[in-house]
């Protein structure tokens, strides 16, 4: 095999209480990138359309995360990559991370899958530090793994990977601003009360906990973040209208979706995530924000072929 077509999943990280270390990937939303292989070394961006992003390899999240992989490589050639943006960056759903995983991914499975998964989570992460300056993993590794993933440790590396009920979906609704991962950090504070503390970790272990036991009115009860959402909240125009609206529609919860702007609620079944997209397209159309909306199946396979 020589090139490959893959489909790469939009994602929701943090989930509300998670922050850096839960994500989820989503099934409806996601970019499009073929890689094949060359006989001249290195890795080479030939096309984006879709987005206006730089060709160079080194400013690129894709050649940057493929370069990570290659030079672990034995391997005497290199690739070519295409990539069809249908997220936009600074969206909040992983756009950089659906880029970054999918290079990896299609890399790997064209040497014959050499890495384990939680490998490419290693090499997509140098996309996300060009991206943001942070090397998180709570986009990528849902995008790698599929489903909701948990980052157990970063050092070393322990990603736990969680299956979805089955009837969940989620709702996310883009309003038409980009804020930046690395601009949305800076804001974020640096310490926090004990009480804080106590009150999110609770939060985080029911919410995995509702995962595990298909309890969805444990999982609604969980989503509520005390340290992040705070903050981040005031960069999102309408924020707490739309996190209301979808909670008065039957969401099981709401929150930003990674660093904003976009807000996602989570819903058992489609009809309830359908009647919350409506909701949440209310107050925008409202208030008078453009806006994207979709409403996605929890993907179960991360990246893949097509």
């Amino acid at each position: 095999m020589e090139e490959v077509r893959v489909f790469c999943p939009a994602t929701i990280a943090n989930i509300s209480c998670g922050f850096d270390v839960l994500g989820v990937a989503l099934d409806s939303v996601g970019d499009e990138m073929v890689v094949r292989k060359t006989e001249k070394k290195g890795v080479f961006i030939t096309k984006i359309e879709g987005q206006d992003l730089p060709l160079e390899t080194e400013r690129n999240v894709a050649g940057v995360a493929g370069l990570a992989l290659l030079n672990r490589t034995n391997y005497t050639g290199g690739f070519e990559i295409e990539i069809y943006k249908k997220i936009k960056p600074g969206s909040g759903i992983g756009s950089s991370a659906a880029s970054s995983s999918g290079a990896v991914w299609a890399m790997n499975h064209l040497l014959g899958s050499p890495f384990s998964k939680t490998e490419l989570v290693t090499f997509a992460m140098e996309g996300e530090r060009l991206a943001s300056d942070v090397a998180h993993a709570d986009n990528v590794a849902p995008a790698l793994f599929g489903d909701f993933a948990l980052v157990r440790s970063y050092t070393p590396l322990d990603i736990v990977p969680i299956k979805a009920p089955e009837e969940l979906f989620a709702t996310v609704i883009h309003p038409q601003i980009e804020i930046k991962t690395s601009d949305s950090r800076k804001i974020l504070k640096t310490t926090l009360t004990m009480q804080t503390a106590i009150k999110q970790w609770g939060n985080v272990g029911g919410l995995i906990a509702g995962l595990l036991q298909n309890d969805y009115d444990l999982i609604g009860r969980s989503l509520e973040d005390y340290i992040v959402e705070p903050i981040r909240s005031i960069l999102i125009p309408g924020f707490d209208k739309v996190k209301k609206a979808s909670l008065d529609a039957g969401a099981l919860g709401a929150g930003i979706s990674g660093s904003g702007p976009s807000i996602f609620a989570l819903s058992r079944g489609k009809n309830n995530a359908e009647k919350v997209a409506l909701a949440m397209k209310a107050v925008y159309e409202t208030i008078g924000v453009e806006h994207d909306i979709h409403v996605s199946k929890i993907n179960h396979e991360g990246v893949r072929l097509v």
